[in-house]
């Protein structure tokens, strides 16, 4: 059993009995069917709202609508990205090969994600969390700051200016001119001795699962006579969704000492229904409960953070809104 930290020589044994552990640990396939399924029901009840919004409103209503559905959009996509963060853990699904490919194919190609590389990479964060050798650091560099340098912050993202920035380090790592990463971390790959043609074939090989899936929705969004619905998946990925990660990032690990202590170098968030619809999807809230024991699924996250309480070992969260207040206090 994992430390809690090196500074406190606690052991989860310390606060949890073997048979807390063994019942917080306890996964379910069908809580993993659940999750994937909710999450693309609502997309695809968001896409059939705006459907039905294109002819029966004009003007500002139906931006309105269109506005709310890349919002909803932009949250489910960040619970498909979260769903492929429990996969890595192995707690999305009790079955393993659940775990391989329903989080690779349901969860992380339509994003533009690869759950293998994130895996070793994540796990790392895990390791390594607020050191030098954390590879999520740069997430929450220059925090806290001041109101309105986190104002043009999340301009750049909600103008689209981020996420295409995203959009153009995901293609060069997939056509190799970059190291895999899922932060603002640049590592440039050699490409000495590379012929002109291996360029086209990386980008395929890395890039044909993404392709796939989401020829897969466009092909079934034409199908119904409104292929151009697809739009909506691309603009929700390169504005409000950006928003969101940045959001959930600072609320994790921003502004929080540089310890190996999981009590002092992560945080959990108090999260409303809004919260749970956007940027806490799936009970990401519950974070330093996933820091401090990661096999734990997320359904069972609530269910640890309030046993915590109860031993006095874990203070009151924060909400969302405190959180920005923190990192903009500069």
């Amino acid at each position: 059993m994992s430390t809690l930290s090196t500074a406190n020589k606690q052991k989860i044994s310390d606060i949890f009995s073997k048979e807390e552990i063994k019942q917080l640990t306890s996964r379910s396939d069908a809580m993993g069917f659940w999750a994937i399924s909710s999450t693309w029901v609502v997309i695809a009840a968001t896409f059939a709202g705006v459907a039905w919004a294109s002819e029966q409103l004009h003007g500002l209503a139906l931006i309105l609508v269109i506005i709310i559905a890349l919002i909803i959009l932009a949250g489910r996509q960040l619970c498909l990205a979260i769903m492929m963060h429990d996969a890595a853990h192995g707690t999305l699904f009790a079955n393993k090969k659940f775990n391989e490919q329903l989080g690779t194919w349901l969860c992380a190609k339509p994003i533009w994600n690869d759950l293998y590389q994130y895996r070793p990479y994540h796990l790392q964060h895990h390791a390594k969390t607020s050191s030098a050798q954390d590879p999520d650091l740069s997430l929450i560099a220059g925090l806290p700051t001041n109101k309105t340098s986190l104002a043009r912050k999340f301009a750049r993202d909600i103008s689209g200016l981020t996420g295409l920035k995203f959009l153009l380090g995901r293609l060069l790592m997939d056509l190799g001119f970059l190291k895999w990463s899922v932060t603002n971390t640049i590592e440039k790959i050699p490409q000495q001795g590379r012929a002109w043609w291996d360029y086209p074939l990386t980008f395929f090989k890395n890039s044909w699962g993404m392709l796939l899936t989401n020829g897969v929705m466009f092909a079934l969004l034409a199908a119904t006579g409104h292929g151009w619905l697809y739009s909506l998946w691309l603009l929700a990925y390169v504005t409000p969704f950006p928003l969101l990660i940045r959001i959930r990032n600072m609320a994790e690990h921003a502004c929080t000492e540089k310890t190996a202590n999981t009590f002092k170098n992560t945080r959990t968030t108090q999260a409303g229904w809004l919260a749970r619809a956007t940027v806490a999807p799936l009970r990401v809230n519950y974070h330093m409960e996933h820091h401090l024991m990661a096999s734990v699924p997320f359904f069972r996250l609530p269910q640890m953070h309030r046993l915590l309480r109860q031993k006095q070992a874990v203070p009151t969260a924060p909400s969302y809104l405190d959180v920005l207040k923190i990192v903009s206090a500069k």
